[in-house]
């Protein structure tokens, strides 16, 4: 079975992600449980549908943020990411089709309100 394919918009996030003590450090306990918790998730995924019903509210993000995918992380912090496909696979209305999404780009974490 494959996995995602995973991988992250700057070497300074792909370290802060993979290196747990400054993780911890950075962002605290909780979150940072939460956040090795939602890139697990991703990358046990075959496609983004497979994240549609377990935790994490995995979503389409609207306004500034439009064509972004978010995780819930401890609100109102979130993963952001990004399929890495070009181009993007599209449904008829014009939203990301999940089922087709194997690969996905980390772009940060964040409120997404700031």
């Amino acid at each position: 079975m494959a996995i995602m394919n995973m991988r992250f918009s700057s070497t300074k996030l792909r370290k802060q992600c993979n290196n747990e003590r400054l993780l911890v450090k950075k962002m605290g306990v909780d979150r940072a449980k939460r956040l090795r918790r939602r890139l697990d998730d991703l990358k046990a995924a075959v496609c983004l549908e497979d994240l549609r019903n377990i935790p994490g509210r995995l979503h389409e993000m609207t306004g500034d943020r439009a064509g972004q995918l978010s995780l819930d992380l401890d609100h109102p912090y979130r993963l952001f990411f990004v399929p890495d496909h070009d181009p993007v696979p599209r449904k008829s209305d014009g939203g990301v089709n999940w089922s087709e999404v194997t690969a996905v780009e980390i772009i940060g974490i964040g409120d997404p309100h700031e």
